[in-house]
């Protein structure tokens, strides 16, 4: 069972360097951030990268396969960002949870990795627990409107921002399980990191010189906007960065060495048990109220994810 404590070490990295970041660097541009997660953690598991295989000897797979998962990633991280820094994180990171029901269809079409029936009980658990998650929306006495909170789900906008990063991380995953075929995973979580980390800053300098638009026009997010300021002042908080982007360094080793050891859909499943950490986190760092009802929902939505897992 070491990829289960891989996956679990995957989970408490993420969740930390999620709430890190919100904590810490709240007032950086998704620009910045998407740096940090990238660039400068790729740059900590460079040396990692000695003893590979020349890059010019993988084959043409490999390369295909990288080429639509690097704008994927980036397009899931910019979301991703976004959502955790300018949103509840008891109402965006449960909904991550969603990554394994995706992966159950996305890793049988892509690997023909095929899970029993069993899973689909999994899936109830998990739609279930995205229901409780917005149980405020419900009237006990009015039947019609306990379909609301499933509806909530597309009106919460970082709701929705998180549930096209699960979608878009279940591509991604199984895809990367499959590039573990050219090589092996203590390789290619650090060389998957370096590329992404190369690529980040001139498609944010391109986003610069272009300024393409960004934000929602809501009175929240106009006190905090989404901006576009490159990467001046990206150092003003060493220690916290430095921390951050170690943290993110510690999740993408356990993560591809728990995948390469099982089924995409049973790691994802454990590795979401991060929501868990994050709701606690969002209640005692941030003074994020209904951690009860929210608990219970990750809870619920865990049970899903346990249910997949051991079917």
């Amino acid at each position: 069972m070491d990829w289960f404590l891989l996956a679990l070490l995957s989970a408490a990295s993420l969740a930390s360097a999620d709430a890190a970041t919100k904590a810490w660097l709240r007032d950086y541009s998704a620009a910045e951030i998407s740096i940090v997660r990238f660039s400068l953690s790729g740059m900590l598991l460079a040396p990692l990268l000695l003893g590979m295989p020349a890059a010019w000897t993988l084959p043409a797979p490999f390369w295909s396969w990288l080429a639509v998962m690097i704008p994927l990633e980036i397009a899931a991280m910019l979301l991703y960002m976004a959502a955790i820094r300018d949103h509840s994180l008891a109402l965006t990171v449960p909904y991550l949870a969603f990554t394994p029901v995706f992966v159950l269809v996305i890793a049988d079409w892509l690997l023909g990795e095929q899970v029993p029936v069993q899973g689909a009980a999994g899936v109830v658990l998990v739609v279930a627990g995205a229901w409780l998650l917005n149980i405020r929306h419900a009237r006990l006495m009015d039947y019609k409107s306990w379909a609301a909170p499933l509806a909530a789900i597309i009106r919460e906008p970082g709701s929705r921002m998180m549930l096209a990063v699960a979608l878009i991380f279940a591509v991604t995953a199984t895809m990367g399980k499959a590039l573990l075929l050219y090589l092996p995973p203590q390789y290619f979580g650090p060389f998957y990191f370096v590329v992404l980390g190369l690529v980040m800053p001139p498609i944010w300098a391109l986003a610069w010189a272009l300024p393409l638009p960004w934000g929602a026009k809501s009175a929240q997010r106009a006190r905090q906007p989404m901006r576009w300021l490159g990467l001046r002042g990206l150092l003003r908080r060493p220690r916290a960065v430095a921390t951050v982007a170690a943290l993110n360094g510690v999740m993408i080793l356990a993560h591809f060495e728990a995948i390469a050891r099982v089924e995409v859909a049973y790691m994802v499943a454990v590795k979401r048990t991060s929501l868990l950490f994050g709701i606690l986190y969002g209640a005692l760092l941030f003074g994020e109220t209904g951690l009860r009802s929210h608990l219970a929902a990750g809870t619920l939505m865990v049970a899903g994810v346990a249910v997949i897992l051991t079917s």
